[in-house]
């Protein structure tokens, strides 16, 4: 993910690394995103391909573990703790951030780092009193068009378009990936996850594909759908 670079060094001396750290909150690891819903990825792909768009990570599955306490205290508090398997392995933390209440984008607090083992990682956080909540899959596909980072997602329930970084940037990009604005969502995957469960009824709280396989939803009834036509279409 696309972060704003630190530019002071921890400041031990003087002050505790708790200290230094809240001093850094939010200001310094700020995520800045919409994602769209689409139709269909490859009129995107192509348009991304067409304007120069460079490819920093194929496509690839992705195994995401969602860890909090027996309680959900962090969800509680609208916090995420991720674990996630990819082609690497990194663990991500994501809070509220003040700058959202004034943005048209998502703007949430993100604090990642990569680790050597997806399981000794998760034991390691049972280890610290947490629990795996939910499980959640896609396979993405990366690119970056200047300064912004745009993926494809295959999500069990649909295909969306996500964009980070500066709020100008992504309404840019977004307009010449042919996505209205207007039709953006803010709610991230695990929050769809769980309005898909309450609207469909859905027996099951993991969003993986072997879940969806026997249990398909229409997330167009939910969501507004960006029609992204093939390049020479009317």
């Amino acid at each position: 993910m696309t972060k704003r670079p630190v530019d002071d060094p921890p400041a031990f001396a003087g002050g505790s690394m708790a200290q230094s750290s809240r001093g850094r909150r939010s200001t310094d690891l700020l995520e800045v995103e919409v994602k769209f819903l689409v139709a269909a990825l490859g009129p995107i792909r192509e348009r991304l391909n067409r304007g120069g768009a460079d490819v920093i990570a194929p496509r690839v599955f992705e195994r995401n573990v969602r860890f909090d306490t027996p309680d959900e205290a962090l969800l509680r508090r609208q916090e995420l703790l991720r674990l996630r398997q990819d082609a690497r392995v990194r663990l991500t933390f994501k809070g509220p951030a003040a700058e959202d209440a004034i943005s048209e984008a998502k703007v949430r607090e993100e604090i990642e780092l990569e680790v050597g083992d997806f399981d000794r990682m998760a034991l390691i956080l049972e280890r610290l009193g947490l629990q795996p909540m939910q499980v959640y899959e896609k396979y993405r596909e990366t690119y970056r068009w200047g300064n912004i980072e745009i993926v494809l997602d295959e999500l069990p329930y649909g295909n969306f378009v996500e964009l980070e970084g500066s709020e100008d940037g992504l309404k840019t990009v977004a307009a010449a990936l042919g996505l209205d604005w207007s039709r953006r969502v803010l709610a991230n995957y695990l929050g769809l996850m769980d309005l898909c469960r309450r609207t469909f009824d859905l027996p099951f709280a993991d969003l993986t594909f072997e879940n969806f396989e026997t249990n398909p939803v229409d997330l167009g009834v939910l969501l507004p759908i960006c029609e992204v036509l093939e390049e020479g279409e009317q």
